[in-house]
């Protein structure tokens, strides 16, 4: 009997699961929004609390944030559907494009006596550079649909943080039910805040630094579209391990074709050395042991969080996931499963909390 119970038990949570993934999935217009808005504030928070720490009051704190904000958005929008629209429209020449560097290469090997016969046709079935500058457009159109619901986004966000200084403890007295939870309650909730505004905080750091360093590059070496793909790069680098790599190829790509082969071997060059010195020294000491979420959970959460949010979950995966262990951690009765999210270096920590707990 305790076995079907057991078992009946894990059917129903897993059925109620499947159940409240499907709702969020269909609710994506009203999730997907909230969630920007919500890490928006997150982000913002630190800077509200500097402000105010200097005798600034809350409210013009706020309004000056606000008025930030608004031209942040409206750059951003303006910037990326001029721009997605300009590119789209010079994406057919890019096949033009291949089929003469390919020509070159050929050419450039028969000079040489070298055994290399590339053939065009071929070669186009199996790379088609507009296909692939058509993927980054979309994703960026995707991004920009989300951001382009501007005002309704910009109001939840300045709601969210002037309800900031209360909204901790009202979350904190409905999950408690008494005084002792209410403060162990309060307490893990600064714990995931504390951690999710550390990561992004470190985050939007490096992602800034990346993309003023390739907007640099391609100013260099002239490279069209410098501003468009700098705010690419910083985007994408949100997105865990593969994020700068979709970055870096349109970018590349789009130095081969149009400025030549030297000029894309030299910015191919320059973006993986941009993207190793921030994001493989620079990046880790910074962000210490803050992440403490596994490689192989980090990829996952951005299969899982992209399927399930799109462009936007892709570049919340981290911060979601984060939030979801820190969760678990501090709920004696989930403390466990928050070893299998984690990189296997914090499990004598989790041992001795859930053992304390007892």
């Amino acid at each position: 009997m305790a076995k079907n119970s057991s078992l009946s038990g894990f059917l129903l949570g897993a059925a109620a699961l499947v159940v409240i993934l499907a709702g969020i999935k269909m609710a994506g217009e009203i999730v997907v929004p909230f969630l920007m808005a919500l890490f928006i504030a997150i982000i913002c928070s630190p800077i509200i609390k500097f402000m105010t720490a200097r005798r600034l009051p809350h409210w013009l704190a706020v309004s000056v944030l606000f008025l930030f904000i608004v031209l942040i958005f409206f750059f951003l929008i303006g910037l990326i559907n001029s721009s997605v629209r300009e590119f789209t429209q010079s994406m057919p020449q890019y096949r033009l494009l291949l089929a003469q560097r390919l020509s070159d290469i050929n050419g450039l090997a028969q000079s040489w006596n070298l055994p290399l016969s590339l053939q065009h046709e071929k070669v186009l079935e199996q790379l088609d550079p507009s296909a692939m500058m058509n993927f980054v457009s979309k994703m960026l159109l995707n991004f920009s649909n989300v951001v382009s619901n501007a005002f309704i986004l910009i109001l939840v966000v300045i709601f969210m943080l002037a309800e900031a200084p209360f909204a901790k403890r009202k979350v904190a007295l409905a999950l408690s039910k008494d005084k002792t939870q209410f403060v162990a309650q309060e307490q893990y909730i600064d714990r995931i805040l504390q951690g999710v505004i550390s990561y992004l905080g470190v985050k939007t750091l490096m992602s800034l630094l990346t993309a003023l360093c390739i907007w640099a590059l391609l100013e260099v070496f002239q490279v069209q579209y410098a501003v468009l793909w700098a705010t690419l790069s910083f985007l994408f680098n949100y997105i865990p391990n593969i994020g700068s790599v979709i970055a870096a190829v349109p970018i590349v790509l789009q130095a081969l074709l149009l400025n030549g082969f030297s000029v894309g071997f030299a910015v191919s060059i320059g973006v993986i050395l941009i993207n190793m010195l921030i994001g493989n020294i620079l990046e880790p000491r910074l962000m210490g042991k803050k992440l403490g979420l596994s490689t192989l959970i980090v990829f996952l959460s951005l299969l899982f969080w992209g399927w399930l949010l799109g462009t936007v979950g892709m570049l919340l995966s981290v911060p979601l996931t984060m939030a979801l262990k820190i969760a678990l951690e501090v709920n004696p009765a989930t403390v466990h499963y928050a070893a299998l999210l984690g990189d296997g270096e914090e499990k004598d920590e989790i041992r001795k909390e859930a053992d304390g707990n007892q």
